[in-house]
């Protein structure tokens, strides 16, 4: 099985998200992440879902998303062809004896240091899932004692926009 991301824009409104989580859950898919804000058109929001799961299944699932009266367009974006971030904050433990080290993993992953005490660091870091994983991997020994994550975004690479056009001539071909 593998991770799929599907980008979707949604009317922005109570229980849109209710609706578009409880057809995955309904289909016995685990939303690995999901992340949801308004867009450029405050009346739309666009959702970023990602799941693990059956291709065949999730296939069926974009098809019955674009149905739903709430969804304005919907697609799976393939990640050759998409940009995929995440936002981090991590509290570490850093005392005078460990500080340096802490600092210098932050600025091998371009991180920022946005919060220092005299016994704590918390870094902001941008980047795609892995680069974020290999970051935490190396504060661990240090002792993580805070962590919050975005959950993914993702857009189409070049001059591909999803649009209510663009997702209903997808379905019209498939």
């Amino acid at each position: 099985m593998k991770q799929h991301i599907v980008s979707a824009l949604v009317e922005n409104r109570a229980g849109t998200l209710s609706r578009v989580s409880g057809l995955f859950s309904r289909r016995g898919f685990n939303i690995d992440s999901l992340t949801v804000g308004e867009t450029e058109d405050p009346s739309v929001s666009r959702m970023t879902i990602a799941v693990t799961g059956n291709d065949r299944k999730l296939e069926q699932i974009v098809k019955q998303l674009g149905k739903l009266v709430d969804v304005i367009a919907v697609r799976e974006l393939e990640p050759s062809s998409c940009l995929r971030r995440e936002i981090m904050l991590v509290k570490t433990s850093a005392d005078e004896k460990t500080r340096p080290a802490v600092l210098e993993i932050a600025g091998i992953f371009r991180a920022r240091v946005v919060d220092v005490s005299q016994t704590t660091i918390t870094i902001e870091a941008t980047g795609n899932t892995d680069k974020l994983n290999g970051l935490l991997l190396l504060l661990r020994p240090y002792g993580i004692l805070e962590l919050a994550r975005t959950g993914l975004v993702s857009l189409e690479r070049g001059s591909n926009v999803l649009s209510a056009q663009a997702s209903a001539q997808a379905f019209c071909t498939t």
